[in-house]
């Protein structure tokens, strides 16, 4: 009798526990703080998103937050305000949500795509320099599903060149890189806190600085009812105050209402609040899952083991790293779609590269009758598919893994025999696939 599932065995996984894997964790004081605000009618106002932002600015050990209605506003004012306009170039890495660089193109600039390292997955430092011209003006760095990228290689780079570091940490909350959390080196930190990330308060987004100038720029561009304004509540206890920014007071410079939900706000308090101890027994499953598999033929974790002191924060979308040369070549495909039969869903793959899409290639966003990558004379930085290798090796070489919301042993330990078993007993695919 064969041993996998998918030719007619057993399979690995037989208990069920849903709640192992129901997020976020929503509670009565959760759906009490934001009925409170349906009831008040308070939907559209600052004070909740005040309090929060203060709250999560000293969560991060940050001077300034400002709240958002989604991540990717929060990053667009975050480009805005380091400078990146009409003609000008971002650096970010090509395995990555869109909403990592694309609004790049709304601000007239283009987006030079590095390369990522092959057990981080996130941008590759040795692949940044070079990329850098006399238009740069930001290096969006990604935290990608969680791994720390390697901040002490890549702010030296920035420093030498004068270009800001955009810090996504959409994937990110709470992870630890060398004991501090990541969000806290760059220049400006923002994030989405959708309802599918690991600190996810519905569809809102946030940004954190310690830099007074970016954060007033942040509110310049939409936040139009709190400019010239006390914020009130941080560090500096700030207002506006650049003359640059104050005569547009009351209309947003970049058009934009940027003002954050008041219901996210809420339940982003509650959240908060209990966040750490969530994500820290996220942790303990997630590690309990890959020390299962230490030593498993084909099958690497994707965690930061290298720098002592680092976390993978809240495991966001959290992966496996494939190496098809121990499994008789069997491809990544075929290996989830046996670990699949298993009994949990799994595929290869990550983001797809963003550097193949045609939204960097030949979009003509502002109807100029060019490419809006080229349109405002920036450099031609468009690549072809094979000029990041690790990019798209990552297409077929990466997987996808449970995302265990409580550390329940035996049930751990069965979805990891899924992979063992798998793995262990690919000759059977291959006999197949022959």
């Amino acid at each position: 009798m064969s041993q996998l599932a998918i030719n007619g065995g057993p399979k690995a996984i037989t208990l069920d526990q849903p709640d192992a894997f129901k997020w976020p964790i929503v509670t009565k004081e959760d759906e009490d703080a934001v009925v409170q605000v349906l009831r008040d009618g308070n939907m559209s106002g600052n004070d909740i998103s005040k309090v929060f932002e203060r709250e999560f600015a000293d969560w991060m050990g940050m001077d300034f937050c400002l709240g958002y209605p989604n991540g990717t506003a929060a990053i667009l004012s975050a480009m805005w305000a380091c400078g990146v306009g009409a003609g000008d170039e971002i650096i970010c890495p090509s395995m990555t949500y869109w909403a990592s660089c694309a609004q790049a193109l709304q601000l007239g600039a283009t987006v030079n795509f590095a390369d990522i390292e092959r057990n981080s997955l996130c941008i590759d430092p040795d692949d940044i320099e070079h990329r850098i011209g006399p238009k740069t003006k930001a290096i969006v760095v990604v935290h990608y599903a969680g791994h720390p990228c390697d901040m002490d290689r890549i702010l030296p780079i920035a420093k030498k060149h004068g270009v800001k570091v955009i810090e996504d940490c959409s994937h990110a909350q709470g992870t630890l890189y060398k004991g501090r959390k990541v969000g806290t080196f760059g220049d400006i930190a923002p994030m989405s806190l959708m309802a599918g990330k690991s600190f996810a308060i519905g569809e809102a987004g946030v940004m954190v600085t310690n830099d007074q100038m970016l954060y007033e720029r942040c509110i310049a561009y939409g936040f139009y009812e709190r400019t010239g304004v006390k914020t009130a509540w941080n560090k500096a206890d700030a207002q506006v105050t650049n003359e640059d920014l104050l005569v547009y007071a009351g209309a947003p410079l970049g058009g934009a209402k940027h003002r954050m939900n008041q219901t996210c706000a809420a339940m982003g308090r509650v959240q908060l609040k209990y966040y750490p101890e969530r994500i820290a027994e996220i942790q303990r499953g997630m590690n309990r899952f890959w020390d299962l598999l230490e030593g498993v033929p084909g099958l690497k974790a994707h965690r930061p083991t290298q720098w002592p002191g680092s976390t993978m924060g809240g495991w966001y979308a959290a992966r496996g790293l494939y190496n098809a040369d121990e499994l008789g070549r069997l491809s990544c495909a075929k290996f989830c779609e046996a670990v699949t039969a298993e009994g949990f869903t799994t595929f290869a793959g990550s983001n797809r590269p963003l550097h193949l899409h045609p939204m960097f290639h030949t979009a003509d966003i502002f109807h100029q009758g060019q490419p809006t990558v080229l349109a405002f004379g920036q450099r031609d930085v468009r690549q072809a598919p094979d000029a990041l290798p690790v990019s798209m090796w990552s297409i077929d070489n990466t997987f996808s893994i449970p995302w265990f919301k409580k550390d329940y042993p035996e049930l751990i330990e069965q979805y990891a025999a899924a992979f063992r078993k798998v793995a262990e007993h690919a000759d059977e695919l291959l006999t197949c696939v022959g």
